[in-house]
């Protein structure tokens, strides 16, 4: 008789292995070949990769990779490593953790889940909303994956989680803690990671799901429309992406009197280059060169103790 045998496979973007241009290279390369990411034409998008994006960008985005790279590697990589070792431990079966593109990838989880034969898999993408550009390039991943294997495990994947009341509850915790480090700003600012326009016009429910966890937590917290505020950021390209955008929400909320802000970034399980560079850097820059005062960001949760209790709560439903 089969016998189940769980394991967790947490899942993240992924990290260039280092932060040089070769490597930078390699990781967009995958990322942007991408159709959940980029549904572009192949024919006209190839030569736009791997002429014109390639070339340009990956020493830039080299150089802001290595602006937050700490010792022990990619923040992302080091957060998502101590999330998985944080779970295993509150856990008696196996975790492993793999990444949608670069190191460790997909294929070396499932096979390092399989070898200790796990026959009945849990998936957590560790996006907390989902999108077709995230959770479903998970799920791609893993459909291709699974087409050159013999015996396939159970499968249970965990879509998202935006308004789990864990979720909030850990979310919650860490904007007090920041309101009582810093004190209560005049706006604490939500900013998501942006899709285009047209995904959500075509069926992603990204953009509801974001005003989701948004809204859940907003009234945990008990703060007015006035006090708190949504926006995306990280857009590319020139079509239209989610609004309002947050770099120019930055630049312009001095001019309404906001000069005391805070921020986190939701929709990120891991502090990485688009919270610890984008947000703490640039945004901080835009808001205090038009006129803000005080500028403070709220990391993501990270291994936090509460997060993890909630990965622990979400994949126990499986077990």
């Amino acid at each position: 008789m089969r016998q189940d045998k769980p394991g967790v496979l947490l899942v993240n973007l992924g990290t260039p292995d280092a932060p040089t241009t070769s490597a930078v290279k390699r990781y967009l390369k995958q990322f942007l070949s991408d159709k959940r990411v980029v549904d572009t034409p192949r024919w006209l998008w190839w030569p736009i990769l791997n002429i014109g994006i390639l070339p340009i960008r990956s020493p830039r985005v080299a150089k802001l990779y290595a602006s937050v790279w700490t010792d022990e590697g990619s923040p992302l990589l080091v957060f998502s490593k101590r999330q998985r070792d944080a779970l295993a431990a509150k856990l008696d079966i196996p975790v492993a953790l793999g990444m949608s593109y670069g190191n460790p990838s997909l294929k070396s989880a499932v096979d390092d889940l399989m070898a200790q034969g796990v026959n009945k898999l849990i998936v957590l993408p560790l996006y907390p909303q989902f999108s077709c550009s995230t959770v479903a390039s998970v799920w791609d991943g893993l459909s291709s994956l699974f087409a050159g294997y013999r015996s396939l495990p159970t499968v249970h994947f965990i879509r998202d989680y935006a308004d789990h009341p864990a979720y909030i509850a850990a979310l919650k915790a860490s904007v007090e803690r920041s309101f009582a480090q810093h004190g209560k700003p005049d706006l604490l600012l939500a900013s998501f990671h942006g899709i285009p326009q047209r995904f959500a016009n075509e069926g992603d429910d990204y953009p509801q799901r974001c005003h989701d966890t948004f809204d859940a937590l907003k009234t945990a917290l008990g703060l007015s429309d006035s006090e708190a505020m949504l926006t995306f950021q990280s857009r590319f390209g020139r079509e239209p992406w989610l609004t309002p955008y947050t770099d120019e929400t930055m630049q312009g909320l001095p001019a309404k009197g906001v000069k005391h802000v805070q921020v986190m970034s939701p929709g990120f399980a891991s502090d990485c280059l688009e919270t610890l560079e984008e947000i703490n850097e640039q945004n901080r820059e835009f808001f205090l060169h038009a006129g803000g005062t005080r500028f403070e960001y709220i990391p993501a949760l990270n291994d936090d103790e509460a997060h993890i209790d909630m990965m622990l709560e979400l994949v126990n439903q499986y077990r």
